[in-house]
């Protein structure tokens, strides 16, 4: 009877703890300024409540998730403090392997942000500082109207160096909007109404109206006198998105996907030496004059297993250029290989010329190592365990003494033991056959 009535005082209050717990879960889906938590019981209510929510997919053991996640809990009250909300979550991603799943999570840490639902991975800084004002650019308005010289700079500087800016100088707000909406993902957009000689003397144009594109991040700058037809106008937007010449790296690979124009790609032994960065200059050069191709370059030092798909070994003179379909061909063009130190100007555009006379020889990169393969699957931490969960089930093996596994029943084992011992002691004849 005792028994019975604990079980039932058990019952009782299992059933009312969950009900209070689970109220709890929903009362934490707030932007209070903490970094939320969410599991497969939460996270689809998570993205459905916040209109902004960045989210960290992560694993315990990993030691960039640690080093990011006090950055993470830096931001998350700034970020929801402003006047649309942006939530920060986190995900044990390690635990909760189908939401990593159904996320496409091969790697950690893994940053989404989802607007409105909808997720598109984040590549920006990871710094709490950084972070924030990169966040901003996903929820400020798409046109930013200026009416001062001083409106001008605070804009120029809150907009940081990850986007490249537009401004429309003495450009009516309603001639860029659909452009900007179009764009916002990828630019900073704001029309300038008011401003002095000094702004059109820094800012290069003689003018108005007039567009100026910036890079802060290279220094560059172009202008746009029209016309100032829609079509015209995204022209020079889209080919103003990257610098004349980008390096290329895992963030401007993701960036580059959606850009149709072939890439004409300079492999160099490390970007940083002063070589290099003369090739770069005159990289940017003939850029300007071939606007219908992206020029981009990377070191061997920095990106290793890139710069391998296109059969860039030890042996390779460099620098290197092939033309790039973004895909899997590329071009080599016949007599320019290689280029060495002696007027890489005329060299560079031979190369170009080369190419657009057809003078080429269609190459497809090689495909990613096995390692390489299994680790964008998987995640290159699970292949480690998995070899390691392998080698220690053989070890305890050879130290017990135990026989290999064998498929089947008792009988049918017994009967394959009987097989080899016939089949060692038959001798084969001529016209025999072994399996």
């Amino acid at each position: 009877m005792t028994n019975r009535v604990l079980m039932m005082l058990f019952m009782c209050f299992f059933m009312f703890i969950i009900p209070i717990s689970s109220v709890g879960g929903e009362q934490s889906l707030t932007a209070n300024g903490k970094v939320l938590e969410l599991d497969e019981s939460n996270f689809d209510s998570a993205i459905s409540t916040f209109d902004f929510i960045l989210v960290d997919f992560y694993a315990p053991w990993c030691g960039h998730c640690k080093r990011l996640s006090p950055q993470l809990d830096e931001a998350a009250p700034i970020l929801a403090s402003l006047k649309e909300p942006i939530v920060i979550a986190k995900v044990n991603a390690d635990k909760y392997t189908r939401l990593a799943r159904k996320h496409d999570i091969d790697g950690y840490p893994t940053l989404k942000i989802f607007m409105h639902g909808v997720p598109v991975e984040y590549n920006g800084p990871r710094k709490a500082d950084l972070l924030v004002r990169y966040l901003k650019k996903f929820v400020t308005s798409d046109v930013s109207v200026l009416d001062s010289d001083s409106a001008i700079s605070d804009f120029v500087e809150a907009a940081g160096t990850f986007f490249p800016i537009y401004i429309g100088f003495g450009l009516k707000e309603s001639m860029i909007s659909n452009l900007a909406v179009k764009y916002k993902k990828k630019a900073w957009f704001s029309v300038a109404k008011d401003f002095s000689e000094d702004i059109m003397v820094s800012y290069d144009f003689d003018k108005v109206p007039a567009l100026v594109s910036l890079h802060p991040v290279y220094s560059e700058r172009n202008i746009f006198y029209g016309p100032f037809e829609e079509e015209f106008l995204e022209e020079f937007i889209k080919l103003n998105l990257f610098p004349l010449a980008i390096p290329i790296n895992p963030d401007t690979l993701k960036s580059l996907e959606e850009d149709e124009r072939k890439i004409v790609l300079t492999i160099v032994e490390d970007e940083t030496e002063e070589k290099s960065k003369k090739i770069i200059n005159l990289l940017k050069a003939a850029a300007s004059a071939n606007r219908d191709l992206v020029f981009g370059y990377v070191g061997v030092k920095q990106y290793e297993d890139f710069t391998d798909t296109f059969g860039v070994n030890k042996k390779t003179v460099l620098p290197k250029m092939v033309v790039w379909d973004g895909d899997e061909e590329y071009f080599s063009v016949f007599g320019s290989e290689m280029m060495n130190e002696e007027d890489q100007a005329t060299q560079i555009s031979r190369f170009i010329i080369g190419y657009r006379e057809g003078r080429t020889l269609k190459e497809r990169i090689r495909g990613p190592s096995l390692l390489g393969y299994i680790n964008s699957l998987v995640g290159i931490n699970t292949v480690y365990m998995l070899v390691f969960v392998v080698v220690v089930v053989m070890l305890i093996q050879t130290i017990r003494g135990e026989e290999p596994l064998r498929v089947g029943t008792g009988d049918q084992v017994d009967h394959a033991r009987s097989s080899v011992s016939e089949a060692e002691s038959r001798e084969y004849g001529p016209g025999d056959k072994v399996d």
